[in-house]
């Protein structure tokens, strides 16, 4: 990955995660507790956030399958593929949670983008060998 790609995935992530501050995503709207505080100092109601907000990903993910197993259009982008937008919205989702937990989500994709490329059971022919990586 290119540095300006990183860069520009930083601030994506910071954009994305203090737009859904503003929103009041991460605010209990009852007692105005700051629940991206809670969830960067792990307590216990910062776990269980993360465990929703992870479990939200996953139900992206799982409408873009069903998105795409169906052939549907997007109901609110109707110019886009459901796939392309459920996906947009795990990305979405990552990156918000990834900007309250300050991790590093460029660089660590960098790094295992990096590891990835010198990696056996990346290569076409030991993908193609008897008992090799496949789905």
């Amino acid at each position: 990955m290119h540095i300006t790609q990183i860069v520009a995935l930083q601030e994506l992530q910071f954009d994305i995660h203090q737009d859904n501050v503003k929103a009041g995503w991460w605010t209990d709207l009852e007692t105005k507790q700051d629940l991206a505080r809670e969830a960067f100092n792990n307590t216990r109601l910062g776990k269980a956030l993360v465990a929703e907000k992870l479990c939200l990903v996953h139900s992206e993910v799982s409408e873009s399958m069903e998105a795409t197993r169906k052939g549907l259009m997007d109901d609110k982008l109707p110019h886009r593929k459901g796939i392309e937008v459920e996906l947009a919205d795990a990305v979405i989702r990552i990156l918000d949670l990834c900007g309250a937990l300050e991790l590093d989500l460029a660089n660590a994709i960098a790094e295992k983008l990096s590891y990835n490329a010198g990696r056996k059971d990346h290569k076409i022919e030991n993908r193609l060998a008897a008992g090799g990586k496949a789905y």
